[in-house]
C-alpha cells in the first residue's frame, strides 16, 4: 500500500505546490525546543524547577544558533548549563534528525498526529527512556501547531482557485479502504502558488465538497474570479 503522505507530496510537487515553508520553519522549531528540553533534563536528572536527588546541575539560560535546513534558517535557542556542557544530537552531523523530523511533521500536516511515529523520531535520536507521557505532550504540542496553521486566516485575494481530489488506498480498522482528498490551491495576483486547504472524506460528494469550500469562506477567501476543476458533478454544484 502506497504512504498517503508520499503519495500527497509528489502530487503537490508536480503541480507546483508544496507545504508552506512558513509552516515547516515553525513547527521545526516548536519540536526541536521540546526535544532539547528532553535531552537536557535526562543529562542533569531533573526537569525545569524540579528537586531530585539525581540532579547534577543546572540550567543557565540559553544560547542562539540558526540551524541550516532544507526549509530555511530555523532559530533555536540551545540550553546552557552551570557545569559542563549541551549540545542537541539533532545537529550532530551523522544524524538523519532534520529529514526525520520533517517526515514526522510533514505526515502530521497531512494524515494528523502520530505518537508512533513521535515515538520513532524520539528513539532515532537516541532518546531512551521516554515515558509515554512526554511522547503524548510532544504529539500534542504538534498537533495543536498543526491546527493552528490549518485554521489561519486566509489574508489577501487569490483570483484563481484550483479544485482537485486524489483517491488514496488507506489502512482503516485493520481494513484497506479508499478515501478521498480534496485540495484547494490558491493563486495570487504575482502567481505565486499557495494550499488553502485540504480535506479527507469517504468520497468526493456534494456535502463534503461543500462543507470544505464553505470552510474556505470561513478562513476568509476572497477575491476569487475563476475556479479551476474536473466536471465532477458533485462538486460543480458546490462551487
Amino acid at each position: 500500500m502506497t504512504d498517503p503522505t508520499e503519495t500527497i507530496l509528489a502530487y503537490l510537487r508536480q503541480i507546483g505546490a508544496g507545504l508552506d515553508p512558513d509552516f515547516l520553519r515553525e513547527a521545526v522549531r516548536v519540536m526541536s525546543a521540546l526535544l532539547m528540553e528532553i535531552e537536557v533534563k535526562q543529562q542533569i536528572g531533573a526537569g525545569r524547577y524540579e528537586r531530585t536527588e539525581e540532579r547534577t546541575t543546572y540550567r543557565n539560560g540559553y544560547r542562539d544558533r540558526d540551524w541550516q535546513t532544507r526549509v530555511g534558517d530555523v532559530p533555536l535557542k540551545i540550553p546552557k548549563l552551570r557545569e559542563g556542557s549541551y549540545f542537541p544530537s539533532l545537529l550532530e552531523p551523522r544524524r538523519q534528525a532534520e529529514q526525520a523530523l520533517l517526515s514526522v511533521i510533514q505526515q502530521a500536516y497531512i494524515q494528523g498526529v502520530s505518537t508512533r511515529r513521535v515515538d520513532e523520531l524520539v528513539k532515532a535520536l537516541g532518546l531512551s527512556g521516554i515515558d509515554k507521557s512526554t511522547v503524548s505532550r510532544i504529539s500534542q504540542q504538534l498537533d495543536e501547531t498543526v491546527r493552528q496553521f490549518r485554521e489561519r486566516k486566509l489574508e489577501g485575494t487569490y483570483p484563481y482557485v484550483w479544485l482537485d481530489a486524489l483517491y488514496l488506498k488507506v489502512r482503516q480498522n485493520h481494513r484497506i479502504i479508499s478515501q478521498a482528498v480534496v485540495i484547494a490551491i490558491g493563486v495570487k495576483e504575482t502567481g505565486e502558488r499557495e494550499i488553502l486547504g485540504f480535506d479527507i472524506g469517504a468520497s468526493e460528494e456534494y456535502a463534503f465538497w461543500l462543507a470544505f469550500l464553505r470552510s474556505l469562506l470561513d478562513r476568509g477567501l476572497q477575491g476569487v474570479q475563476l475556479v479551476i476543476s474536473d466536471a465532477h458533478t458533485g462538486l460543480k454544484a458546490a462551487i
